[in-house]
């Protein structure tokens, strides 16, 4: 399987010829769905949902099918019915030849003030790769390759130094990093690579690796 970094917190998975994208929001690039045969949404934030960028890819090609949470799928089952598909913790299903299993049902504590919205994780292949979305959470099933969510708003180094240990992957590769400057890069690099216990690496938007 190929996995390709897009900016932020967009992946894309390439196997057998079929390509599975997850998580192309406002922080990725334009044409991040771009010729996806499915889509993963893990929540209704903007940097994970761009509502308007996802009904553009269903509407130029209507073989493209759409998994996520019942408050992203409520804005869009509607005008293409059939394609859209409302998945929770403990769900599992095929997309586009990838076997998914859905983990969690709430996003990461922002401040104690704000409500928190449903997130879920997605779990692809028998556990070759793990995509949490805004949220430490640790599936039940081992991980080989984790994505783990190294900088956001409801989250520390420390934090994420700790998931790491709890799901104990094979490897690590950062994702929800668009904010994350260049100059800060190397102190995550460092500390994550010498504490989370797994083999860490950081793939540039556009590049890829065999996972």
């Amino acid at each position: 399987m190929k996995l390709t970094k897009k900016t932020h917190a967009c992946v894309r998975l390439d196997k057998d010829g079929r390509t599975l994208v997850l998580d192309p929001g406002a922080f990725s690039e334009a044409d991040a769905a771009a010729g996806a045969d499915a889509i993963l949404v893990t929540h209704e934030h903007p940097d994970h949902f761009d509502e308007g960028r996802l009904r553009s890819a269903l509407e130029a090609d209507p073989a493209v099918e759409l998994w996520t949470l019942r408050s992203v799928a409520e804005k869009l089952s509607a005008a293409f019915p059939g394609r859209v598909h409302t998945v929770g913790h403990g769900d599992t299903f095929t997309a586009a030849g990838f076997d998914v299993q859905v983990h969690g049902e709430l996003h990461a504590v922002i401040h104690p003030d704000l409500p928190r919205v449903t997130n879920v994780g997605f779990l692809v292949d028998g556990g070759r790769v793990f995509h949490p979305g805004d949220a430490l959470t640790v599936p039940e099933h081992p991980v080989e390759t984790l994505l783990a969510p190294v900088q956001a708003p409801w989250n520390k180094i420390s934090e994420v130094i700790e998931y790491v240990r709890e799901v104990r992957p094979q490897r690590v590769y950062d994702i929800h990093d668009a904010l994350l400057t260049d100059l800060a890069r190397p102190i995550y690099d460092t500390h994550l690579g010498n504490l989370g216990g797994a083999d860490h690496g950081r793939l540039a938007p556009g590049t890829s690796a065999e996972v």
